[in-house]
C-alpha cells in the first residue's frame, strides 16, 4: 500500500509533463499568428515587420535572456504591451486577443525556444 502514493505522484509528474507539451504546441500556433510578424515564427526577432521597427524585437532563443525573465513579466508584457514593463511601446498588448490560459500557452512556446 505504501507504493500507491508514489504511483500517484509519478502519474501527476508524468501528466504535468504531457500538459506542458500540449500547451507549448497550442502556444506555437497562437505565437505564429499574433507574434510572428515581428518576432519571427521561430522567435528570433526576425519577422517581416522587424526591419521597419525602431527597436529590434526580442530574440526569444537567447538563453541568457530566458534565464533573466520570469513568467509573470512575460504574461504582463504579452497581455498589457511593452510600455507596461518599461519596454518599447511598439510591443502591442494582446490582452484583448488572448485570455490568461492562452497567454500561458504562448509563454510555454517561448520557453521552448531557448
Amino acid at each position: 500500500m505504501r507504493s500507491l502514493p508514489l504511483l500517484i505522484a509519478a502519474a501527476l509528474v508524468f501528466g504535468a509533463g504531457q500538459a506542458s507539451a500540449a500547451d507549448a504546441a497550442a502556444g506555437e500556433a497562437r505565437f505564429k499568428q499574433l507574434c510572428g510578424t515581428c518576432h519571427g515564427n521561430t522567435g528570433q526577432g526576425d519577422g517581416p515587420a522587424a526591419a521597419g521597427l525602431p527597436v529590434k524585437p526580442r530574440n526569444f532563443a537567447d538563453a541568457g535572456w530566458q534565464a533573466s525573465i520570469d513568467d509573470a513579466t512575460l504574461l504582463k508584457v504579452i497581455r498589457e504591451g511593452g510600455a507596461a514593463v518599461g519596454k518599447s511601446p511598439m510591443m502591442t498588448p494582446f490582452g484583448h486577443s488572448l485570455d490568461e490560459a492562452q497567454t500561458r500557452d504562448v509563454i510555454a512556446y517561448i520557453r521552448s525556444l531557448d
